[in-house]
C-alpha cells in the first residue's frame, strides 16, 4: 500500500513535494577515494545554503560502491541538514543482504530510499542475471522495504521509457504498480525535452495514480561524458540539443555555457507545467548547480 495521508503529512519529503514551492534536490555518487570523498563533501557544504529538500547517493555502476554508498549516506543523515535518500539496487546482492542494508539504513537515522533494479553487472545493455539468493524486479525491492518498515521508498521513472520495456504504456504501467506496492515518490532519468516528462506524468494519472514524479536534471558540461550517460540510461540526445551543441563540441567552455543555458529553460518549461520540483545530477560539482538555480531564484521560480 503507498504511505497513508497521515504518514505522508509527517514525511518532510512528501511534504515539500506536495507545497507550492518547488523542491529542490540534488544527486551524488559515492567516490571512488578518500579524494574524492572530501570533494563530496566540499560539494555538500557548498550546495547547503540552498536549502535542499533532500540529497540522494547512488550505487556505482553494476552494483559497485555499495559499502561507501552506506556509509556516506549514514553521514549525512547524521551530520547535515538535508535529508538523504539511500540508493538501493538488486544488482549482485541476495534478499538477505539487501535486508541487512535496509535496517542498517533505519538504525543509522536514514527515512528514504531508493529502490532501483540496476543496471546489469555487465553494462545497461547485457542480460540481467539476478543473485542466485536475490530478486529481479524493483517492485519486489519496494515490497521488501515496505516489510522492513521505517523506511519511505521512492523509485525510477522513465521520461522515455525504460529501455527494457516494451513500450511508454507499459512502461507506465509499472511505474504505477510500484506506486501501488508502496513507492512513495519517483525521481525520473535524466532527459532533455520537458515535453518527455509531461508525457510520462500524463500516463501515470491517465492510470488513475496520483505518485509524485520529480524530473532528473542534468546539464550538458562535457558532451561526450553527457551522451554517454543518456545512451547507458536509454534516453535520446534530441537533434534541436544536438544543433546547438554540435557546432561547438571542441570548446569545452562554450559548450559549459550552452548547456546551462538549456538546462535552465528545461527547468523553467518543467516547474511552469508544474513539475513538484527539480533533482540536479551533480557529479559532485556545485558550480553548474549552483548556476541554474541561482537564475531560477532569479527568476523567482525558486
Amino acid at each position: 500500500m503507498p504511505a497513508s495521508p497521515d504518514a505522508a503529512s509527517h514525511d518532510p519529503i512528501l511534504q515539500a513535494l506536495a507545497s507550492d514551492r518547488p523542491a529542490v534536490s540534488f544527486e551524488f555518487f559515492p567516490p571512488k577515494d578518500d579524494e574524492g570523498e572530501a570533494q563530496l563533501w566540499r560539494t555538500i557544504d557548498d550546495l547547503s545554503p540552498l536549502e535542499p529538500t533532500f540529497v540522494s547517493v547512488t550505487y556505482g555502476a553494476g552494483g559497485t560502491s555499495q559499502d561507501r554508498t552506506v556509509r556516506i549516506t549514514e553521514r549525512i543523515a547524521r551530520e547535515a541538514s538535508m535529508p538523504p535518500v539511500g540508493h538501493l539496487t538488486l544488482v549482485g546482492q541476495s534478499r538477505g543482504e539487501i535486508e541487512t542494508v535496509l535496517k542498517q539504513y533505519v538504525a543509522a537515522g536514514v527515512q528514504h530510499v531508493l529502490a532501483l533494479r540496476g543496471d546489469p553487472a555487465g553494462g545497461p545493455r547485457a542480460p540481467w542475471e539476478p543473485h542466485p539468493d536475490g530478486m529481479s524486479h524493483a517492485i519486489e525491492l519496494v515490497d521488501l522495504v515496505r516489510e522492513v518498515g521505517g523506511l519511505s521508498v521512492g523509485v525510477a521513472a522513465f521520461p522515455e521509457g525504460h529501455p527494457d520495456c516494451g513500450g511508454l504504456d507499459e512502461d507506465a504501467d509499472v511505474l504505477v504498480a510500484k506506486s501501488r506496492a508502496g513507492a512513495s515518490f519517483a525521481i525520473s532519468q535524466l532527459f532533455f525535452r520537458a515535453d518527455d516528462y509531461f508525457g510520462l506524468v500524463r500516463r501515470v494519472r491517465d492510470r488513475g495514480c496520483d505518485l509524485p514524479i520529480v524530473p532528473g536534471i542534468m546539464p550538458i558540461l562535457n558532451f561526450g561524458q553527457v551522451a554517454r550517460m543518456a545512451e547507458l540510461s536509454g534516453a535520446d540526445m534530441p537533434r534541436e540539443v544536438l544543433d546547438q551543441i554540435e557546432p561547438i563540441a571542441d570548446d569545452r567552455a562554450a559548450v559549459r555555457a550552452k548547456g546551462i543555458e538549456l538546462a535552465t529553460q528545461l527547468c523553467r518549461d518543467l516547474l511552469a507545467g508544474g513539475a513538484p520540483g527539480l533533482h540536479f545530477m551533480t557529479l559532485n560539482r556545485s558550480p553548474a548547480t549552483r548556476e541554474i538555480f541561482e537564475q531560477l531564484r532569479a527568476d523567482g521560480l525558486v
